[in-house]
């Protein structure tokens, strides 16, 4: 097992309250992100589909990202970045969207421009759009992302309780 995405911060401070329902928090409160920098960014959705990617659903890339891991909606989701800021593998935490590993690149995705994976054209407009905001720098990325590390960070059994929020 791999335990090169794995460090300290999947578990959250205050993981007690996180599981109890009456007092259940959110990542953003779980967590102290005070520990870690921040970048301005650009933040717009895409998904997998032709409007986003210009891939059919039978096209044999269809859903496949720069780094060869599908797309995905989850606890840690894939996204899109500038890989001369980003690289591959980088996890942020994006408020309002969650974790983000970065899986691969977009034509128009350049500088502190991040796309975020949504799995309907509905979900990228209904619930994100287009926002500026700052985003926390929890791992940087060594150029390289696989299914099996990205299938452990969403398994990971302190994160589940806030599986919930994933929208």
């Amino acid at each position: 097992m791999n335990e090169r995405l794995l460090p300290s911060f999947l578990k959250p401070l205050r993981a007690e309250a996180a599981s109890n329902d009456k007092e259940r928090l959110t990542i953003e409160e779980a967590f102290d992100w005070s520990r870690y920098p921040t970048k301005n960014v650009l933040a717009t959705g895409y998904t997998a589909g032709y409007e986003s990617t210009g891939k059919n659903p039978n096209h044999p890339g269809y859903g496949i990202t720069y780094s060869g891991v599908k797309v995905k909606r989850d606890l840690y989701s894939t996204i899109a970045a500038d890989l001369t800021i980003f690289p591959i593998g980088t996890i942020l935490f994006i408020p309002g969207y969650g974790y983000g590993v970065v899986a691969d690149k977009g034509g128009a995705i350049k500088g502190n421009h991040l796309d975020l994976y949504f799995e309907t054209v509905s979900d990228v407009y209904n619930i994100w759009g287009k926002k500026e905001l700052n985003v926390y720098v929890v791992k940087s990325g060594d150029g390289r992302l696989t299914e099996e590390e990205l299938t452990m960070l969403n398994e990971k059994k302190s994160m589940q309780v806030f599986r919930q929020q994933v929208k």
